[in-house]
């Protein structure tokens, strides 16, 4: 078990740390995808496993191509563009509360999301924006082939189970799927929020909180009240760890930050400790998820050698993900409790029975 768990430490590192490398190298925009996603595979997994990461390619094209056709031809109508992304999400919702197609509702939403809300601001590159996220979700399969081929699985150990998301790890309750009622109230939780999200970041023009919108939809991850407020927990502790981390590793460099060879070396020594949380499971497993996306978001996305530093990107982008935890996990309370008086099971009365 210890030997397993010490390989899949190893394979989610290497898959973090090369996707960066590949970005770096060639300069690619949105770099975080490229570490994040391979990261996010790799953590599901304890074999190759084809089908899931064609289910994550197929989810991030084809929500790529949805979200281009709405904006491209519904922007210039709000409320037909709002009906459009209301039907939208909720089909995404309604994927998530089947096993079999979570990870494919899941990923619609958060990228529908964000792609969404940013693709109608002005002067935000769309384009440039899919192809970066399209490009990260293609690597992803070579990047975690390549994992596996350096640290393959020994014949003599049984494989662990394939452990579930690392922000539902510790919620995420199968017999509530075959509860139709509980996927009633579950898709509609999910929706609600989703949309809730979507008309507050476009009436407030939150345009630089992309790490504020995706900690919403965390969190909305696994579309039960009680999940929900676990993963809120373990989603403000891991980003408090990464931010840290993120200004220990700037603070260390300082001038040096600018050699790619001394930047990428600090990283992987930072997100080392991360990826055997990853690896663990279970609640280390989402602080270590939340922690590396903290970590990797602010160093690729703001962080400049010699002309910008993440110093205070790394202090909005906590704050920012505090307060959208806390509103969203009230928002959460307050539709369970709705949808629990609303949907309810009422048997029939005899009487109308025998009617």
């Amino acid at each position: 078990m210890q030997q397993e768990t010490l390989l899949k430490t190893k394979r989610i590192w290497f898959g973090t740390v090369f996707g960066l490398a590949v970005t770096l190298v060639f300069g690619w925009s949105n770099g975080m995808f490229a570490a994040l996603l391979p990261m996010f595979v790799l953590t599901q997994i304890d074999r190759w496993n084809s089908g899931l990461i064609a289910q994550l390619v197929i989810a991030v094209i084809w929500v790529c191509i949805q979200v281009t056709f709405i904006i491209g031809f519904f922007q210039p109508f709000p409320l037909l563009m709002t009906l459009v992304v209301a039907i939208l999400l909720l089909c995404k919702c309604i994927a998530m509360t089947h096993k079999s197609s979570y990870l494919f509702g899941y990923i619609g939403l958060l990228m529908g999301s964000i792609l969404l809300n940013y693709g109608s601001y002005q002067g935000f590159d769309l384009e440039d924006f899919v192809m970066g996220l399209v490009a990260s979700a293609l690597l992803t399969g070579p990047i975690v082939a390549l994992a596996f081929y350096l640290f393959p699985e020994p014949c003599n150990i049984q494989p662990l189970s394939n452990l579930a998301n690392q922000n539902q790890a510790q919620t995420h309750n199968d017999n509530q799927r075959k509860d139709h009622l509980g996927m009633v109230r579950q898709a509609a939780l999910g929706w609600i929020v989703a949309m809730a999200a979507f008309i507050l970041f476009q009436v407030a023009d939150l345009n630089d909180s992309l790490s504020a919108q995706a900690s919403i939809l965390i969190v909305l991850a696994p579309m039960t009240f009680i999940g929900s407020m676990a993963v809120a927990r373990i989603r403000i502790l891991g980003t408090f760890l990464g931010c840290l981390a993120g200004m220990i590793l700037q603070l260390t460099l300082y001038s040096l930050a600018n050699n790619m060879i001394l930047f990428l070396l600090g990283f992987a020594i930072a997100a080392a400790i991360f990826c055997r949380w990853l690896a663990m499971g279970g609640i280390k497993a989402g602080i270590g998820f939340s922690a590396m996306s903290a970590l990797t978001v602010p160093l690729t996305s703001s962080f400049v050698p010699e002309q910008q530093d993440a110093f205070f990107s790394i202090c909005y982008r906590f704050s920012s993900i505090v307060v959208a935890v806390v509103v969203t996990s009230l928002m959460i309370w307050l539709v369970h409790h709705f949808l629990v008086r609303v949907i309810r099971y009422k048997p029939l009365a005899a009487s109308s029975v025998t009617r």
